[in-house]
């Protein structure tokens, strides 16, 4: 069940940080989740190098061949400042907007960022899920929080994601002796499902394949918007 106003934009950002504190309570760590949905989404944003543009991208993929059932896009401007650890208010609107477009309602939404494993515990990941009330997980590149060792090289191999003590994420293999990702739970998700689902996305390549097509699809869409944008005037 999604959440009334969670997705307004804060005015500060120290009402950024209330409001991550307020929503966090609302995170289901627990799921279980779906363990075979039919349909995940990819989302991911691309912002034009001024900073002042972004194209917001979601993807619909059958989980069964991993071909693109729906997508959809939003062009704007981001809503929040680059603030560390408040990034998702920079994307929410496009995101949601997007998702909004859709003709498919996915039963999962695996994000390009983080989830738990965040320095409030209230990453993208978990924002997109209390709002719409889906569940979320976050694949992330690199790190935001935490320490780890290595995991073994073979895929499926992983080591626990620690900050300060608790368990916020899995640091997963998913090619043989390539870089690992990190996963966190977004929201209704356990993070075994959570990174379950990640393999199931993963068979030939590093990143999901939902977050591959999405990426693709926010940087084509940049660069459609970036063409037909008036010329700037100063």
């Amino acid at each position: 069940m999604s959440v009334p106003g969670a997705a307004a934009t804060p005015a500060s950002v120290a009402e950024a940080v209330a409001v991550q504190e307020e929503l966090r309570s609302r995170v289901d760590l627990v799921g279980p989740g779906p363990a075979e949905p039919a349909t995940v989404a990819g989302l991911d944003v691309a912002y034009a190098e001024s900073g002042d543009l972004l194209a917001a991208a979601v993807t619909v993929l059958d989980t069964r061949t991993l071909a693109v059932l729906d997508q959809a896009v939003s062009v704007g401007r981001p809503a929040f400042g680059y603030v560390p650890g408040l990034f998702a208010f920079r994307e929410l609107p496009a995101l949601l907007a997007a998702l909004d477009r859709l003709n498919t309602r996915p039963e999962l939404l695996v994000c390009d960022g983080h989830g738990f494993a965040h320095p409030r515990r209230f990453g993208l990941a978990c924002h997109l899920g209390v709002v719409t009330g889906l569940p979320a997980i976050g694949v992330g590149k690199t790190p935001l929080v935490g320490d780890w060792v290595p995991p073994a090289v073979e895929r499926g191999a992983w080591s626990a994601l620690r900050d300060g003590g608790e368990v916020v994420g899995r640091v997963l293999r998913t090619r043989a002796g390539v870089k690992p990702v990190f996963v966190s739970v977004g929201h209704r998700m356990s993070l075994e499902n959570a990174a379950a689902q990640v393999l199931a996305l993963t068979p030939r390549y590093r990143l999901p394949e939902t977050t591959r097509t999405a990426d693709r699809l926010c940087r084509d869409t940049l660069i459609a918007a970036q063409a037909t944008a008036p010329p700037a005037t100063g």
